[in-house]
């Protein structure tokens, strides 16, 4: 059978890995050290897409713009950054998705907002840098998503044209740097999707419910 994709690009939080558990940790640590008590995973976990800004925002309050926000939020980092491979790991339903991928001899790769000084360890801790055709992190190129920019850059590493990628991700802005790369784009309905509007409304080519249904949407067996 034909797969019309070359390549399947990834989010990385909250579509490949569950790294909310450690996200949610460092947002705790820093409750706790203020004496405040610390907020259920099931609370923080829909805000960790946001990175430091909905972490920080959702456990203590402050935003940007706000009085001593910079100062929380590499406080936040630096105790993200001591503890970010505890408790990440790849979704399990993901892997298998991943491994099927291999078999068919269809790369993939990573596109994600995160920071190099905390993607590529945890790529590194999980050996997903071994498999990856490409990854691409938020400071990889001058914009991140939504921009397209990041997209387009790891279908140029992996030597794939842009309309022949799908990308996969869990937040509006992936399905819009998708679109603006060219490139067809699904959501990873068991991701953390934040807290806007409907994801039926984001405009994607699918949704998928579980990580199969990119299999049976790529049409892989």
């Amino acid at each position: 059978m034909i797969v019309a994709h070359r390549l399947v690009l990834f989010d990385l939080d909250g579509t490949l890995v569950d790294s909310a558990p450690d996200l949610a940790g460092a947002a705790n640590a820093m409750r706790e050290a203020r004496g405040l008590v610390p907020m259920a995973l099931d609370e923080l976990r829909p805000m960790v897409g946001a990175g430091a800004r909905g972490m920080v925002g959702l456990a203590l309050g402050v935003n940007p713009g706000d009085p001593g926000y910079e100062s929380l939020r590499e406080e936040f980092l630096a105790r993200y950054e001591a503890a970010m491979l505890v408790h990440t790991a790849v979704f399990a339903s993901v892997e298998a998705v991943l491994e099927r991928l291999e078999q068919a001899g269809l790369p993939w790769g990573i596109v994600t907002n995160k920071a190099e000084r905390f993607t590529l360890p945890i790529a590194s801790h999980l050996g997903l840098d071994r498999r990856a055709a490409a990854i691409v992190c938020g400071d990889s190129t001058p914009h991140s998503k939504p921009h397209p920019a990041p997209l387009l850059e790891a279908a140029r590493r992996a030597g794939v044209e842009p309309g022949a990628c799908a990308y996969v991700g869990d937040d509006l802005r992936d399905v819009l740097a998708g679109r603006a790369a060219g490139m067809a784009t699904l959501v990873a309905a068991w991701g953390y999707l934040g807290q806007g509007e409907p994801i039926g409304q984001w405009g994607a080519d699918q949704v998928l419910d579980e990580p199969a249904a990119l299999l049976r949407w790529l049409q892989l067996p």
